[in-house]
């Protein structure tokens, strides 16, 4: 009886889990910082924000973050969120200041991290968790030229083997 059910009114609709959503990498900050500590962080956007970052319209490559005021609130700076069309007079401002959205106590425990010379934080990347928007910020301290040029070497080296495997296999 169930079979001609489903023959009379077709399967039932499925929702449709497969994303459009991206993901927005930071490479930059990977390259020029050596990353100590992750913390992944909710972030606060408004309505046109939230469909433009669904549409990948974001650049989050010179952004970092303070921890600011008392209580403590992780703030992110420098980030572009380029204006959603359809918004109309409702649209947000481009390059405001985020606040993210993290426990108290892993705000105090990066601002501990960040007092040591030359530590800061940076934003790493950007994507959607169960419909919310989330950032992964790194407690990063600065690389040196050198330690820049061995990252190339490494990354140039690691092509080479994988390029030479690749012509062993055929």
């Amino acid at each position: 009886m169930l079979s001609v059910v489903n023959t009379v009114f077709g399967p039932m609709a499925k929702r449709d889990t497969s994303s459009n959503d991206r993901t927005i990498e930071n490479r930059k900050a990977r390259f020029s910082y050596h990353i100590l500590d992750t913390l992944e962080c909710g972030i606060a956007l408004r309505g046109s924000e939230v469909k433009s970052v669904r549409e990948g319209k974001i650049s989050i490559g010179e952004g970092f973050c303070r921890v600011e005021g008392e209580p403590p609130q992780l703030v992110m700076y420098q980030i572009t969120i380029e204006p959603y069309g359809p918004a109309g007079a409702l649209q947000h401002t481009r390059g405001r200041a985020r606040q993210l959205l993290a426990h108290r106590r892993e705000i105090r425990k990066l601002q501990k991290a960040i007092e040591q010379k030359g530590m800061t934080i940076v934003p790493l990347k950007l994507y959607f968790k169960n419909g919310f928007a989330k950032i992964l910020v790194g407690v990063a301290k600065g690389k040196a030229e050198h330690d820049k040029r061995d990252t190339i070497a490494k990354r140039e080296s690691d092509r080479d083997i994988a390029r030479a495997m690749s012509r062993r296999r055929i």
